[in-house]
């Protein structure tokens, strides 16, 4: 794979590049974000391994301006800010996942690989459509009845993997996969909080509510009671 490593720790990028190199990885090296964010979107990447503290531009702006411009790579953080609210930010600014300084080189590779594995969404699909709410994927931009919702990337992410399985229950566990790249339970009601915000902002007056939650289960996107 080709991946854009943006790092201005020089010891800690010297030992990433070194160790995805001999993997067999084609590793490009920048130390500001603000030309982290130039390279990826004018250069074709596989991944990215961000920093969050970096000059220029900060790793959090630095992504949030790569998915601005519709590059959608994974991104990986790499950063010693670990806390579980620092996670839920990387991931909200349009991270695919997370890893906190110090770390193993092991868990480094093997996120990397998994993230190479994960498949596109099937289909070709760039128009999404329950009752009159609509999805423009390549736009992403969200209307409903014609007017423009303005969503945060998480929660345009939120809404996508809802509409994609429209009629089908989404546990909480899935959604926490597929949307904040966590494989475990970080113990917060990020899932909670983020869907009360989406349906305060899809939900309008004399309209039916299309976010239903199934007690016990997890949510459904419909049109229906």
């Amino acid at each position: 794979m080709r991946i854009l490593l943006v790092e201005d720790d020089a010891e800690t990028a010297a030992y990433v590049r070194q160790g995805l190199e001999e993997q067999g990885h084609i590793v490009d090296h920048l130390a500001d974000g603000r030309d982290g964010v130039a390279q990826a979107v004018g250069e074709d990447y596989d991944m990215a391994i961000m920093d969050r503290m970096l000059p220029g531009l900060d790793g959090l702006s630095a992504v949030k301006a790569i998915r601005a411009a519709g590059r959608k790579l994974p991104v990986l953080f790499l950063t010693s800010l670990g806390g579980v609210d620092d996670r839920v930010d990387g991931l909200d600014a349009g991270g695919d996942d997370y890893i906190a300084k110090p770390f193993a080189f092991s868990e480094l590779l093997a996120r990397i690989n998994a993230l190479s594995r994960r498949p596109p969404y099937k289909g070709d699909e760039t128009r999404l459509k329950v009752g009159d709410l609509e999805v423009e994927l390549i736009s992403r931009t969200v209307t409903r009845g014609g007017e423009v919702i303005d969503l945060q990337p998480r929660e345009f992410r939120l809404l996508e993997v809802l509409m994609r399985n429209r009629g089908r229950i989404v546990t909480r566990t899935m959604l926490l996969e597929r949307v904040w790249g966590f494989h475990f339970d970080p113990k917060t009601s990020v899932v909670e909080t983020h869907i009360s915000r989406l349906r305060s902002k899809i939900n309008r007056p004399n309209s039916p509510d299309l976010i239903h939650t199934v007690r016990g289960s997890g949510y459904s996107l419909h049109d229906g009671e």
